[in-house]
């Protein structure tokens, strides 16, 4: 089934072409001109605008609800930057934020000497375990009565903020079933999802939003390389990867728990001279995830290497 809205901006004198442009270069997206207008394609949907002497009238599709309202929502937030307000046929005004589901939180377990496992309930659940594998989590403030972050009348996602504002890291599901997901948190020093988890938090309810991010790479020899926030991904990589990977993770060994036992896996000190000795086999698919500076030494060094842009990802997952 295929979801669609319209939408119209007057009086445009080429900013909203101009700023979809800007917008497509930014995030490295296909933007095309073809006989009805200008297409801008992302997320798996479709955005079309299509300029007449009276301003612009955008078309959007998209293959999920969701999909197509954060889109919309996306739209109306980068229009109204150049001054734009852009008039919707149709807008989901006070639904919960395009994606957002309530769970509840039923268990909190200690995985090993620097993990914990948390498991949601919802009606939903199963939605975040397929496809991407990342979700952002959404924790109120102790003390306060939820807010969640809701769509305006305009199509933007309104965020609370103050003393309602929502603690929103991601995660990565690991591990799912009917109604059910869980995920790890890497316990550290000033981590406030951490202090939320030792909080003894079963029983709250708590939003997720997703699913999003990457999930694993369409290759049959991948090379995986991560720190304690990226084992999660690999753990699923591992699992879910149809031919040979390798996986090379900086971690303290108590913390491997069941990957200890997979011959896939070796224990390095430092993933970004792992990568730089590891041997990888022409059109392998290189992975990494890890801190911003390692993250962005590692691809320069792929780059470097002659390893194409489209064979590997090189990923921010803290700073």
């Amino acid at each position: 089934m295929l979801h669609q809205t319209k939408g119209r901006i007057t009086r445009d004198n080429g900013a909203a072409i101009d700023a979809l442009k800007k917008r497509a270069l930014e995030w490295d997206v296909p933007l095309t001109e073809e006989a009805k207008g200008f297409c801008f394609h992302v997320w798996n949907s479709k955005a079309t605008l299509i300029p007449d002497e009276m301003g612009v009238s955008i078309e959007i599709s998209s293959p999920e609800q969701r999909l197509l309202q954060t889109l919309q929502g996306s739209l109306t937030e980068l229009f109204e930057e150049c001054l734009l307000c852009p008039k919707w046929d149709e807008v989901a005004e006070g639904a919960l934020a395009p994606g957002m589901s309530l769970m509840q939180v039923v268990a909190v377990t200690k995985r090993s000497e620097g993990f914990t496992r948390v498991r949601l309930e919802g009606h939903d659940a199963e939605r975040f375990g397929t496809g991407s594998y990342h979700f952002r989590l959404l924790i109120p403030r102790k003390g306060r009565p939820p807010c969640w972050p809701r769509i305006a009348a305009s199509g933007r996602t309104v965020w609370p903020e103050g003393d309602d504002a929502l603690n929103r890291p991601c995660y990565t599901t690991v591990a799912y079933g009917e109604n059910w997901l869980e995920f790890d948190i890497f316990r550290h020093d000033g981590s406030p999802t951490s202090d939320w988890a030792a909080e003894e938090p079963v029983g709250r309810t708590v939003g997720i939003i997703g699913p999003g991010g990457g999930a694993c790479p369409e290759n049959d020899n991948l090379v995986l390389f991560g720190d304690e926030t990226a084992m999660p991904a690999i753990i699923r990589m591992l699992q879910e990867a149809p031919g040979n990977v390798r996986a090379f993770l900086q971690v303290r060994r108590e913390d491997l728990c069941e990957l200890a036992a997979d011959a896939r896996v070796s224990l390095v000190e430092d993933m970004g001279k792992a990568l730089e000795e590891a041997e990888i086999a022409d059109g392998a698919y290189v992975w990494f995830a890890g801190h911003a500076d390692k993250a962005k030494a590692a691809r320069a060094h792929l780059i470097a290497r002659g390893v194409a842009k489209k064979d590997f990802t090189a990923a921010a997952y803290w700073s």
